[in-house]
């Protein structure tokens, strides 16, 4: 079993840095079988963009990459915030592009959960090499470690992967603000998150009456996960605060 396509997410600034990324991908895709067996079929590379760091973070919650390219010199904030952020989130691999040199900065953006540093300019060979590598060990711990990004609860699962939820193994269709609002809430179990963070997380830079939205799609995500909807079982309400997400046993 593997996924129908790979997603790559580059967060960059720069149109022509993201271009010469994207085009190194699609014109090496060998890294795409990495992990697959001689009988399995090659998924489709997915290719999505990000100009600046809130957008990066925010795809990377709900499109679920499995690797990020991330610039280090972003408008809105700095590299080194949104790699941390992201691993809050994500164990995808992630790849640093910058132009600084500074030994102690790469070994900040390593600290702060970064994989590989490339720095530029940088040769399409040398970049394809590393994303390689970096593809290499993923396959390596999914075939360790089965699916990497199944978490499963009750009797729901969720491969985060392959933005698939299951329901005693038959498949629960979910729209995409569904999926991102589920995704949101099993990647902090047991905690309260208010209505703006999960608003913010979901819709992102979007404007409207936070709570009023929450309240309909979390009515529809528990008639769609929760056997008794009425007395949910998995997403709870923090009256006049959020919800809270308890996934009774622990999460896989």
């Amino acid at each position: 079993m593997h996924d129908d396509n790979v997603t790559v997410l580059i967060i960059e600034d720069e149109p022509q840095i993201r271009r010469l990324v994207r085009n190194a991908l699609h014109a090496d895709p060998t890294f795409l079988r990495l992990g697959l067996t001689d009988e399995e079929h090659t998924p489709e590379l997915r290719v999505i963009e990000a100009a600046a760091g809130e957008q990066g973070i925010d795809l990377t919650v709900t499109q679920a990459p499995a690797l990020i390219v991330l610039d280090l010199g972003l408008p809105d904030m700095e590299g080194l915030a949104v790699c941390r952020e992201i691993r809050r989130w994500s164990a995808a691999p992630l790849i640093v592009l910058s132009a600084r040199h500074a030994d102690t900065e790469k070994a900040a953006l390593l600290d702060a959960g970064a994989d590989d540093y490339v720095t530029k300019p940088f040769s399409s060979v040398e970049f394809m090499a590393r994303v390689r590598a970096q593809m290499r060990r993923r396959a390596s711990h999914v075939r360790q470690n089965g699916t990497a990004d199944v978490v499963s609860f009750g009797d729901i699962v969720i491969d985060q992967q392959r933005r698939r939820v299951e329901r005693n193994g038959a498949p629960v269709h979910l729209t995409p603000t569904e999926w991102a609002l589920l995704r949101t809430l099993v990647h902090h179990p047991r905690q309260t998150l208010t209505h703006q963070q999960l608003f913010h997380q979901v819709w992102g830079n979007a404007v409207g009456d936070a709570q009023q939205y929450l309240r309909v799609y979390v009515g529809h995500l528990r008639r769609k996960i929760e056997a008794d909807p009425v007395r949910p079982r998995f997403i709870h309400t923090e009256s006049g605060v959020g919800y809270r997400f308890e996934p009774e046993d622990e999460v896989a």
